[in-house]
């Protein structure tokens, strides 16, 4: 009873953890058990980080969606910390809610899949790609996108390819997709 009780306190903790930060513990993340399936539809933007900031995350935004919505390759690229979007990050994210309520992609679905890089243990990562993914979700819902046509969903660090913090920094993303 104890045991659960210590398990379930350590979980709260990583639950409000993630929620703050975008850097997780430094430890090497347990990869082990199943991993969900690999999900997105379209192939996403290259990323690439200015270097300016070693802790910063990035948005990828498919090509098919850039496309429809006249987002410049270079406004496909933007920064936050943790799970909050900065100001200077939401210009492409407007076109894009402008795009699905209003324009060539009204009535069309999203799908944002968050990702996180690989340190720390893989719940804790699994739960912040979800805070991140959940962080652009709602911001387009405040522009009037429908949540019915949002679907936000983690990979966690299942797909983090990083070795070092240049590398883990292009671990941390949300994925912007076309939906259903």
């Amino acid at each position: 009873m104890l045991l659960s009780r210590i398990s379930f306190a350590a979980f709260l903790a990583l639950s409000v953890a993630a929620c703050g930060e975008d850097k997780p513990p430094q430890t090497a993340a347990s990869q082990t058990g199943s991993q969900p399936a690999q999900t997105p539809t379209a192939t996403p933007v290259a990323t690439t980080n200015s270097g300016t900031d070693p802790n910063a995350g990035s948005i990828r935004i498919s090509d098919e969606i850039r496309r429809a919505c006249g987002i410049a390759d270079d406004e496909a690229y933007f920064s936050f910390n943790s799970s909050n979007l900065r100001a200077q990050d939401l210009g492409p994210l407007n076109k894009i809610a402008t795009c699905f309520t209003t324009g060539p992609l009204k009535g069309k679905g999203v799908r944002l899949v968050g990702h996180a890089d690989p340190r720390g243990p893989s719940e804790y990562n699994m739960m912040l790609g979800h805070h991140r993914a959940d962080s652009v979700g709602d911001y387009l819902d405040r522009r009037g996108m429908e949540k019915s046509k949002t679907e936000t969903t983690s990979r966690g660090s299942s797909d983090a390819t990083g070795s070092d913090e240049s590398g883990w920094a292009k671990d941390r993303r949300v994925d912007v997709l076309l939906g259903q």
